[in-house]
């Protein structure tokens, strides 16, 4: 596959061109507004807004801390989106059930 961008070759399954970093995949943002299990550093709040809007998850949480940090105002939304957001659910998987075999 190649990136319509750069010009360059991919690998088939790529999201995204590892020369110019713009999306070439048809891959789903998520529908719903999610913190999820794994990846992230304190709640997963930054990562689940970055899933959600489907930008990278560095801009968010730089984003997110000098809002913080220069207003004083980014911790309370933050403890808030913690709250109300709900978490990922857990997949677990299905038990495997053993038979037991029987030498006749």
């Amino acid at each position: 596959m190649y990136c319509n961008y750069c010009g360059k070759v991919i690998q088939d399954d790529a999201a995204v061109c590892a020369y110019c970093g713009i999306r070439v995949g048809a891959s789903l943002a998520r529908t719903k507004l999610l913190r999820p299990r794994l990846g992230r550093k304190i709640a997963g709040v930054c990562l689940g807004f970055s899933e959600y809007f489907d930008i990278d998850v560095t801009v968010v949480r730089v984003v997110w801390l000098v809002t913080a940090i220069m207003t004083c105002v980014g911790f309370v939304p933050y403890i808030i989106a913690w709250i109300v957001m709900p978490e990922e659910p857990l997949l677990i998987s299905a038990p495997v059930s053993v038979q037991q075999v029987t030498n006749p």
